[in-house]
């Protein structure tokens, strides 16, 4: 009789963390999301999450502080590939995002590892509809320098789920929301109906991204007694500075998980 040992949901999850050739880690997130639907994989940790570092990636896109990744005209085709390759790092990230919120944080329900393997693989799903419209633009995945501020983000939340639910979905992610319209605009004002397909397909989907970490930070905010709306700005006002760029998009944060109180709030802060 065989005594194998039950693959764990945290190890599937490191190994498409720190692999780092793109195709891999496509292969391994999309394989991994599969085997944890048909119920392959089990929630039980071989051992403590590892401290949290840089995750696997490509050699390339060089990545600099914000400051140095030039603005884009979306007038010129190198504008736009870049424009898009800025786009396909916000979403290769977010598959790195994904799988270190179901590493990282242990014993919570069985929900929040469905919730956060499906944000993941549809993460990886976005950026390869990303990374195939800059192909087709005679570009790839690297080759634009790129920032880390995401990544940068997921260290400084690495200690609490709490923290990390309302940073990374609630906020960075959030600035998506409000911001794709506008980028839906300017592809259509372009006539590039292909660009205008798949931001429309990526809000959608991003929509329940935040909604989902909205659900996992009122779930914590509730089982530790805490004030989910006071909560939120305190750790906001800690981590951000206390200043966004607007315009809020009201109903996409609603329809996220949003209290008109929280965007009352946020859009007090815009500059």
């Amino acid at each position: 009789m065989s005594h194998t040992q039950p693959t764990s949901l945290f190890d599937t999850a490191e190994a498409c963390l720190q692999a780092a050739d793109i195709d891999a880690k496509l292969q391994l997130s999309a394989d991994t999301r599969s085997r944890w639907l048909a119920g392959e994989l089990v929630l039980q940790p071989q051992g403590e999450p590892a401290s949290i570092g840089e995750p696997g990636r490509p050699g390339r896109p060089l990545l600099v502080s914000g400051r140095k990744v030039p603005a884009r005209s979306l007038h010129t085709a190198e504008g736009r590939a870049a424009f898009i390759h800025a786009l396909a790092h916000i979403e290769f990230n977010a598959i790195n995002l994904g799988w270190d919120a179901v590493y990282r944080f242990r014993g919570m329900p069985r929900q929040y590892y469905d919730d956060w393997s499906r944000v993941a693989a549809e993460e990886a799903a976005h950026f390869q509809l990303l990374r195939k419209q800059l192909r087709m633009a005679g570009y790839d995945y690297g080759d634009f320098d790129a920032h880390n501020g995401l990544w940068e983000m997921a260290q400084k939340t690495a200690h609490d789920p709490l923290v990390r639910m309302a940073l990374v979905p609630r906020v960075l992610e959030a600035r998506g929301l409000d911001v794709a319209p506008g980028m839906i605009e300017r592809f259509r004002d372009m006539n590039d109906s292909k660009m205008v397909e798949v931001m429309d397909l990526i809000l959608r989907e991003e929509v329940g991204h935040v909604e989902i970490g909205s659900h996992w930070f009122a779930f914590l905010c509730l089982q530790r007694d805490l004030d989910p709306e006071l909560t939120y700005r305190q750790l906001f006002e800690q981590y951000m500075q206390s200043q966004i760029k607007g315009p809020l998009n009201q109903a996409a944060r609603l329809s996220a998980g949003f209290t008109q109180q929280e965007i009352d709030y946020l859009d007090g802060l815009i500059r």
